[in-house]
C-alpha cells in the first residue's frame, strides 16, 4: 500500500467513526458493524466495513459505509472520461453514506468521498478524486436549504461552489421525470487539480463538513408532528429515490460492474417507498411546493426569508 494510500485510509475509517457516533448521539441507538474481506485472487480484492442503523427513534436507515478494493480491470463507468486507462488495473477506497430518517420533515442525504487510482502497464499511474454530499427534503423549508449550501459553501470556498453547484444539481436530476432528486449540494467527480495533495485536501473538507452541514436540520425538525400523509407523500418521494440509484448514479454503476458487494451497494435504498400512477399534488399543498419551490435549481445562499421561513 503507497503511503499516500494508506494516508487516505487512514483519513476515511476516522471519518466514518466521527459521522457514526455523530448520529448515534442524534438516535441515541448504536450503530452495528459489519466488516468484510474478499478472498484474494478474485475479480476484486479488499476489504471494508459497514456501519448501519435501522429502526432507530429518528433513522429508519442509515448506512455509513468504508470500502477500499482493488481489481484488475477498471469497469466502463470508470473509463468513460479517460479511455486511456481502459483495461488497467485500480484500487479505490471511500466513504458513502445515506440516511433516512422516519419523520418526513427531516429530509434525507447522501454524502460520498472518494479517491481512484489506476496504473496502466505504459505510463505513469493515475490518480483522481470525487465526492460530495446533496439533500433530498420532502417537505421545504428555505431555512435549512441556505444551512445546507452555506456549510457547503465554507467547506469548498466560492469558487469551486460555483463549479460543484451547478454539477451537482444537474447530477442528481432524474431525466426521465424531467425533475431534481432534491435541493442539491455539491457534488465533483474525476478532480486531479493540483494533484494528490490538493484532492485529498478537497476530500478532508467535504467529509468534516457533513455533520455541521446536517446535524442542525435534523435537530430541528426531528420533533415536528406528522401524520400518515406526510409518510405516505415521503415514501412516494423515496420511490424517486429509488429510481435515480438504479438508473442514473454512477456510484451505484461502479460498484456492480465493478463486482462490489452488492448488500453494501443498496444499503443506499430507502426501507419503504411507494409508487402512484400519474398522481400529482394538489395545488397550494405543501407537497406542491416541494415541486414549484424547492426541487428547480435555486440560490439558496441568496434566498430571502418569507413568511414560510421556519
Amino acid at each position: 500500500m503507497s503511503p499516500s494510500t494508506l494516508l487516505v485510509r487512514s483519513y476515511l475509517l476516522d471519518l466514518q467513526q466521527r459521522i457514526v457516533s455523530g448520529l448515534e448521539a442524534l438516535d441515541g441507538t448504536p450503530f452495528a458493524a459489519d466488516p468484510w474481506q474478499r478472498e484474494p485472487g478474485g475479480r476484486l480484492e479488499g476489504d471494508g466495513l459497514s456501519r448501519m442503523l435501522e429502526g432507530g427513534p429518528v433513522f429508519e436507515r442509515a448506512a455509513v459505509l468504508f470500502s477500499h478494493v482493488k481489481g484488475r480491470v477498471l469497469p466502463p463507468s470508470a473509463t468513460a472520461a479517460r479511455p486511456h486507462l481502459a483495461g488497467a488495473p485500480f484500487e479505490a477506497l471511500g466513504v458513502s453514506l445515506v440516511i433516512h430518517p422516519h419523520n418526513p420533515f427531516v429530509p434525507t442525504v447522501h454524502l460520498n468521498v472518494r479517491m481512484l487510482t489506476a496504473q496502466p502497464e505504459q505510463g505513469q499511474a493515475a490518480s483522481w478524486f470525487g465526492g460530495g454530499m446533496d439533500l433530498t427534503p420532502y417537505y421545504g423549508f428555505e431555512r435549512d436549504a441556505q444551512h445546507f449550501h452555506r456549510v457547503c459553501q465554507e467547506a469548498v470556498g466560492p469558487e469551486l461552489y460555483a463549479r460543484f453547484k451547478p454539477a451537482c444539481d444537474e447530477y442528481f436530476f432524474l431525466k426521465h421525470r424531467n425533475e431534481a432528486r432534491g435541493i442539491g449540494g455539491i457534488f465533483y467527480d474525476d478532480f486531479e487539480e493540483g494533484g494528490f495533495d490538493a484532492g485529498f485536501a478537497l476530500m478532508q473538507r467535504v467529509g468534516d463538513a457533513f455533520l455541521q452541514a446536517y446535524a442542525p436540520i435534523v435537530e430541528r425538525r426531528q420533533g415536528y408532528a406528522y401524520e400518515q400523509r406526510q409518510r405516505d407523500f415521503q415514501a412516494y418521494r423515496r420511490g424517486r429515490y429509488v429510481e435515480f440509484n438504479l438508473v442514473w448514479d454512477r456510484g451505484t454503476l461502479f460498484g456492480l460492474q465493478s463486482g462490489g458487494r452488492t448488500e453494501s451497494i443498496l444499503l443506499s435504498m430507502p426501507p419503504v417507498a411507494n409508487w402512484r400512477y400519474q398522481w400529482e399534488p394538489e395545488a397550494g399543498t405543501p407537497e406542491a411546493r416541494l415541486y414549484s419551490d424547492f426541487l428547480p435549481p435555486r440560490d439558496w445562499l441568496n434566498a430571502k426569508p418569507t413568511a414560510l421561513w421556519l
